[in-house]
């Protein structure tokens, strides 16, 4: 089951985000609640990416325009290991022959 963690919930979870902070990344669609029943709520994942905004604003001071590049990377970079999780797992449930060719071949393209 998927834990729900309100804005007031979220503010007291993370030292440095504050409820006009959280704000602005709410309105710049840098983090996106979900709708509930209670209103607006977020994802230990949205809590996470809330928490990695807060240390790059407090620690790099980084304005809004390189704030969204640099979530996008992120979130580019999480999309590719996920990519990358799901081949190693269907590489892994090939033949061991099929496996063999598929490692030369990296390895070829890798020298």
């Amino acid at each position: 089951m998927t834990r729900y963690c309100s804005q007031t919930e979220v503010v007291t979870l993370i030292d440095d985000l504050t409820e006009p902070r959280l704000q602005v990344f709410v309105q710049e669609r840098i983090v996106s609640p979900v709708q509930t029943g209670d209103g607006p709520a977020f994802r230990e994942a949205d809590v996470a990416r809330l928490q990695l905004l807060c240390d790059l604003c407090e620690g790099y001071e980084l304005q809004s325009d390189a704030m969204h590049l640099v979530m996008s990377l992120i979130d580019q970079l999480n999309t590719a290991r996920g990519d990358m999780r799901a081949l190693m797992h269907a590489v892994a449930q090939q033949p061991d022959e099929v496996r063999q060719q598929i490692h030369e071949i990296v390895h070829r393209m890798r020298s």
